[in-house]
């Protein structure tokens, strides 16, 4: 299993119209082949950031089978524009 972990940096003043957006693409990540699970957390300290965390089957299910997807192109129209700056998205193991 491998966790995919984005801290979300949303321009100010758009956290709601965020949230409605994700409710949205949930779905799509969500029906995507090696997806398991995912959790999105809002900071305390900081309310325009986001915690992403999303657990795949494997590496490739994300970076190969989502990322290449039509699904893809979906979820990027309805989160990309919120972003300031872009994430940088990590993947973990356990050990």
């Amino acid at each position: 299993m491998i966790l995919e972990v984005a801290i979300l940096n949303i321009i100010p003043g758009k956290e709601k119209e965020y949230e409605a957006a994700f409710a949205k693409a949930s779905k799509i990540i969500s029906s995507m082949k090696g997806y398991i699970s995912h959790e999105l957390k809002k900071c305390i300290e900081k309310e325009n950031r986001y915690l992403l965390l999303i657990d795949w089957e494997g590496l490739e299910d994300h970076t190969e089978g989502f990322r290449k997807s039509k699904e893809y192109k979906e979820w990027k129209a309805l989160l990309h524009p919120f972003y300031d700056p872009f994430p940088v998205v990590e993947h973990y193991e356990s050990i």
